[in-house]
This record gives C-alpha cells, structure tokens and sequence, in this order.
C-alpha cells in the first residue's frame, strides 16, 4: 500500500451491502479496503489492529454504530469516520457528529457519490446529506435562535462569506472558486472559523451560518 493510499474499513451487518461497497471503493485507484466487520466489537477491534485512514459504520449494526464512533474517536482521533446508515433521524445524525463522524450518509446512495465523498471526507472535509443538512438547520433555527451570537460577531467580513458558502453545501475548492481565492488559503480561513466559532467541525459551523444577516 502506497503512502497515497486511502485505507478504509466497512463495517455493516448486512453482508450483501457490506461486500458491494466494499467492491465500489476497493476498485477505485488510491482507495484499499483493509478490512470488513459486521459489530461494535469488530469495528473497534479493526480501528486498533489496521487503523486504516477511514472506517464506515452503521447506525444499526450489533453493539450500535454511534457508540463504536465515539469510542474510536475517543481512542484514535486520527481515523475518519463515515456513518452509512438508513436513519433519517435529526437526533441520529446530531449524536454521530457529536460522537466525532466526519460524514453521515443515507444508504442508497449511488457509487459514484459515495467515492466522492469519501474522496472529500479523506481531505478533511465533513459531509451531511443535503436534505438532512437543511432539516436540521431548520431544527437549530427553531430550538436555538439565539445561540451564541457573540462568537459570530468575532467572524471579519472574509471569514462570514466564506461560512455563508459553507452552508451552501460548497467544497473548500468551490469556495474558492467562488471568492477567488486559492484551495490553500480557504483551508486556512476554515480553521480560523472553526476556532472562533468553537465548535469541531464544518457541520456544525454550518448550523450557526443562518445567524449572520445577509
């Protein structure tokens, strides 16, 4: 395995869908799947003995996805973790990104998607799927309008464009497409957000966009 290489590992109780994306992804140049596994037990197991790049994970899977998301993330904060899962559940998706997921994706998703996501989530990017994405902002916008609002203020006018655009569903190259800017420089203007923002994440920068005034 090339130092290039994506190392991934499915986990998923349903073997039909586990072996099927794990052929979509290992047929892709600069991705290997290193391991399958089918529980909480597995996933963790895998996470310490392959500690591949990225693991996917099932919500539903035996011993609960969510809780293998929080414990790998709690161990090995370096490894990406992708939830795959059926749940369309606004409380699912919050508690996978609050459990440390890098992405939460709704199975059915076309092969095509799924490597591009993973190409995205591998480069450090989040991903929400988009309809769960404004579901919950909708949720935040109606349960939390006044949510910090101080720590938007300390966003300059740059960084405030450049969360706008994030909770547009834009990629750090979009954005930087968008604003003339190089990839480079966006990756340094989202750590800053982050920061300001304190919060882990681009979703949840994303949920706290809606505050600032057009």
């Amino acid at each position: 395995m090339s130092a290039t290489t994506v190392a991934i590992a499915v986990i998923d109780d349903h073997p039909l869908l586990r072996e099927g994306v794990s052929s979509t992804l290992q047929s892709v140049d600069g991705f290997e799947v290193v391991d399958q596994g089918e529980s909480y037990q597995d996933a963790l197991r895998i996470a310490h003995e392959a500690m591949p790049d990225i693991i996917m994970l099932d919500i539903s899977m035996p011993g609960g996805g969510v809780e293998a998301a929080r414990d790998i993330h709690e161990a090995l904060p370096s490894i990406k973790l992708v939830m795959l899962t059926a749940s369309e559940d606004e409380k699912d998706v919050m508690t996978a990104l609050q459990a440390g997921a890098n992405a939460y994706i709704l199975k059915g998703i076309g092969g095509k998607q799924l490597i591009e996501i993973i190409r995205r989530v591998s480069s450090g990017e989040t991903f929400i799927t988009p309809s769960l994405a404004t579901s919950i902002l909708m949720h935040s916008y109606n349960q939390e309008p006044a949510a910090s609002p101080g720590l938007l203020d300390k966003l300059n006018e740059r960084e405030s464009s450049i969360l706008k655009a994030l909770s547009r569903g834009l990629t750090n190259k979009q954005i930087a497409d968008e604003l003339f800017l190089s990839e480079k420089t966006i990756k340094h203007y989202m750590t800053n957000i982050l920061q300001k923002l304190q919060v882990k994440n681009r979703v949840e920068a994303a949920l706290m966009a809606h505050k600032i005034k057009p």
